[in-house]
């Protein structure tokens, strides 16, 4: 079985793939990387990498939600995802052309959603 009747991946060009979150028609190429990984609009992306960006070897093909952001030691920021269908966590960098209203959604959701009352405070 090929992986395309595996995982439902079907290509629309060799340079381009359809985003399964917002159908979007999204380009391979990406401003500040090799890979690219996600949908530059909704952040989404699919469970295709195993080890390496860009191997392509994971048999799940599950949906991957953008969970977080996270800024490496050299500033960089790269998106956490979560595989809907294994639940594996993967960290990919952020491309140049991604949504970054959606990219500080992501960054600033923990102090709009703090895991103690706001009320807490005031008690410091």
């Amino acid at each position: 079985m090929s992986r395309e009747q595996r995982t439902g991946v079907r290509r629309r060009g060799a340079d381009t793939f359809r985003c399964r979150n917002c159908r979007l028609d999204v380009s391979m190429d990406a401003p500040g990387t090799e890979h690219r990984n996600h949908c530059p609009s909704c952040l989404w992306s699919r469970h295709l990498d195993a080890r390496t960006p860009g191997d392509r070897a994971a048999d799940c093909g599950g949906s991957m939600e953008p969970i977080a952001v996270h800024v490496r030691g050299d500033g960089e920021w790269a998106l956490i995802h979560r595989c809907a269908g294994c639940d594996n966590l993967h960290v990919n960098r952020i491309a140049g052309d991604d949504n970054a209203l959606m990219l500080m959604r992501l960054a600033v959701q923990p102090l709009a959603q703090p895991p103690f009352p706001l009320e807490w405070l005031s008690r410091l």
